[in-house]
């Protein structure tokens, strides 16, 4: 599965009111992990700053002066994206910006979804899984441990590449402890072993403290991807526990 995690900066909050795209960054995952590739451009955007945007991006008209205007870049910026789910924080911000764009740069170009098979909104999945709490990038950053001590300023491909790794944060779940490495197993050698079905199986004694400490992993992988893989298997009788 290839993912393309992206973020845009902008002259301002509306696009309806004249606000462009000054910045866009991609990284690109496939099978859930960065592959190296990315997609970076500044943007002239023939328009001024709105009041504070530019104290947010540090960018300004004199730094975009000599970038390229979106219509010598798009078709760059579509190749790259084309056939990838999106990842976007804010979704609709970002994809209503870049539609906007696409439509400047021509009526060919269509919107962002005629090139991509799906958009998935960070911002909604981080609200499923904290209602009530502050998602934004830098409190998601906090409270899922990606290190963004290094970002002072709102930059697109900064953000996009701490988008992915929280974005793996939010929607991992038995990955952390192997289960996500589809080659893993791949690189297992078979073995062929002969099992007699008929010969007794083995009585397996739990010592207590080992239980205590499964049943505390299992109350982990519950609380921080919202249920566990043994939670949904046919229920087992319960092994014998013995004080150690």
């Amino acid at each position: 599965m290839r993912q393309i995690i992206l973020d845009t900066e902008t002259t301002g909050l509306s696009w309806e009111r004249g606000n462009r795209v000054v910045e866009i960054g991609c990284v690109e995952f496939i099978e859930r992990r960065p592959t190296g590739r990315h997609f970076h451009k500044y943007i002239k955007p023939d328009c001024d700053f709105e009041a504070g945007a530019q104290e947010v991006t540090g960018l300004s008209l004199e730094r975009l002066a000599n970038e390229p205007r979106m219509e010598e870049v798009v078709d760059e910026f579509l190749e790259f994206i084309r056939g990838a789910e999106l990842i976007i924080h804010n979704a609709a911000f970002d994809v209503g910006f870049l539609n906007n764009e696409l439509s400047i740069c021509g009526a060919q170009y269509g919107k962002l979804a005629d090139h991509v098979p799906n958009i998935e909104d960070s911002l909604l999945l981080a609200r499923q899984r904290y209602p009530g709490q502050r998602n934004s990038l830098d409190a998601l950053c906090k409270r899922l441990g990606v290190d963004n001590s290094h970002r002072q300023l709102h930059g697109a491909l900064l953000d996009a590449q701490l988008l992915g790794e929280v974005y793996i944060g939010l929607t991992s779940g038995q990955e952390e402890i192997g289960f996500g490495d589809p080659s893993a197993a791949a690189q297992q050698k078979k073995l062929d072993i002969q099992v007699d079905l008929s010969a007794p199986r083995p009585r397996v004694i739990v010592l207590a403290g080992e239980m205590a400490a499964h049943q505390a992993r299992l109350e982990k992988l519950r609380k921080k991807a919202g249920k566990c893989v043994w939670d949904l298997s046919e229920p087992l009788e319960t092994a014998q526990a013995v004080e150690a």
